[in-house]
């Protein structure tokens, strides 16, 4: 191989090896920040959903709160496992680099003492001097002397390439004892985190197992809950519609479209909306989503299943409910036997609030972003303080989990 085409392949090589670390770094870094997350999530579920006074609440929201803290719990285990394998792979592509360093670096070694001896075989100047009067011509002697100059150049260059090469390797070597000292933090953080899991699951299983014995009364109990939310949805499916078919009224409408009728103003607005997803800010100041948006199955029951039109929001006693956006009170209700809930209108967006214990809005009223606009109700039966959060586009339910910030 040519020396030419040895520097050539070299450089190629390196650009190579360094986007690759590049990319793993900024995956590691993004996996970091998930985990750091999830760790600050799981504070939260812990002074949250268990407190001191975790004696007064059910045996089912126990359940509850143990299984939201497990999957929780797995998702971190989760998110570090990927983080040391990705660490293993980042330290098998160093240690390569390492290797391939450590031959680059000798043969320019050995390449650059070859030319020392033979640089001192020809010190003489004399003999340079010599080596240009010995030429044929002009154009000769020229030639001659620019190869003197490069010569000289060249072994400067590869003095300052064997400098670069050993410090690439020196740094190399540092990051390496770094990485290892990482995979090793996370490996110990791991097992910690399946020692905790494994604990948990049992406290899981102990409470599932003191339900059995009285399946019949805990059944009857989730099968009311379920009675009650399938009511709750049909309320706000009317209350819902009853604004759509509104809304087309008063835009001379005949019947109604099923959508919204927008104004100028609230079609800006409902585009503001939309361009906030994933950034909203909670409804609450401290908050765990307890309850996910979708179908589940109960925990204590498989043979029910339950649709969450919104996501529960754990949080803590006589908590401030804050309106996510700008807006307008739609309207205000409240069930027999139930708790008030809010639904405030973003153009053809809705935000709905249920389960207040307070009120401190009106229907009609407009509404500016955090503005505090009621309180959580606290269950003195179960011990929970929960938020129904839901968010609707026209009669559209939609994730809010992929609307709000993190955390």
């Amino acid at each position: 191989m040519t020396k030419t085409r040895f520097y050539t392949t070299l450089v190629i090589g390196l650009l190579l090896s360094t986007s690759t670390l590049f990319a793993q770094s900024d995956k590691q870094k993004k996996l970091e920040l998930q985990r750091q997350q999830i760790l600050k999530e799981m504070k939260q579920i812990n002074a949250l959903l268990f407190t001191k006074k975790k004696e007064e609440k059910s045996v089912i929201t126990l359940i509850e709160d143990i299984n939201a803290k497990v999957n929780v719990r797995k998702n971190l285990i989760r998110i570090t496992n990927e983080q040391a394998n990705l660490l293993t792979r980042e330290i098998n592509t160093n240690q390569k680099e390492i290797t391939s360093l450590r031959t680059q670096l000798q043969e320019l070694k050995d390449d650059y003492a070859a030319m020392v001896v033979k640089s001192y075989k020809s010190k003489s100047e004399q003999s340079k001097v010599m080596f240009l009067l010995s030429s044929d011509n002009f154009q000769q002697a020229y030639k001659r002397l620019q190869y003197i100059r490069q010569y000289r150049e060249y072994q400067k260059e590869q003095g300052e390439a064997i400098k670069t090469k050993t410090k690439e390797l020196q740094t190399l070597n540092i990051q390496l004892s770094k990485q290892k000292e990482d995979k090793q933090k996370l490996i110990e953080e791991n097992r910690i985190a399946k020692r905790e899991l494994e604990g948990e699951l049992k406290q899981r299983e102990v409470l599932m197992a003191s339900i059995k014995t009285d399946m019949g009364k805990f059944a009857s109990q989730i099968k009311k809950k379920k009675q009650e939310a399938d009511r709750l949805d049909k309320e706000i499916d009317r209350l819902i519609a009853e604004a759509i078919a509104a809304s087309n009224k008063k835009a001379g409408k005949k019947s109604s479209t099923g959508k919204f009728v927008l104004t100028p103003e609230a079609k800006k607005l409902a585009s503001s909306f939309a361009a906030n997803k994933g950034k909203l800010g909670w409804p609450v100041a401290r908050g765990v989503i307890k309850g996910k948006f979708g179908k589940t199955r109960s925990l204590t029951d498989s043979s029910v299943e339950v649709n969450h039109s919104g996501v529960k929001i754990a949080t803590e006693k006589n908590a401030e409910v804050r309106a996510v956006f700008n807006g307008v009170v739609s309207s205000i209700h409240v069930m027999k036997r139930g708790n008030p809930t809010i639904l405030i209108r973003h153009g053809d967006y809705l935000t709905i609030y249920h389960n207040l214990a307070k009120l401190y809005v009106k229907t009609g009223d407009k509404i500016t972003t955090g503005q505090v606009i009621g309180e959580v109700f606290s269950n003195k039966i179960t011990g929970e303080t929960l938020l129904d959060f839901r968010i609707y586009k026209n009669d559209l339910k939609l994730n809010p989990e992929s609307w709000l910030a993190r955390q």
